[in-house]
């Protein structure tokens, strides 16, 4: 099975003022994915040239629920997210294609 590197781009309100504040971007990621993977991936897939990757990881959360026929607990996922910085110059325009 190959390996999954991009899985989504993060389009929030965090990585809205980072992108026009600096230029960076965010990305959900597969939780195996290295910064040269992901570096490598997004230059491949978007056509751009990233100058740096910081990766962080979300730990998963425990939660529970009240439901009629009792309590239901479970755990919300890990989730690996890389904010890429692109080189001068470089755009990556998620809605041109919609």
């Amino acid at each position: 099975m190959a390996k999954r590197i991009l899985i989504k781009p993060l389009i929030t309100e965090k990585t809205t003022k980072l992108n026009e504040a600096n230029g960076t971007y965010g990305f959900v990621v597969g939780m195996d994915a290295n910064k040269i993977e992901i570096k490598r991936a997004i230059e491949q897939h978007y056509g751009v040239k990233v100058e740096n990757v910081r990766t962080v990881t979300d730990k998963g959360k425990f939660g529970w629920n009240r439901t009629p026929f009792g309590i239901s607990q479970g755990t919300k996922g890990r989730v690996k997210k890389a904010y890429i910085t692109l080189k001068q110059g470089e755009t990556i325009d998620f809605f041109s294609t919609i």
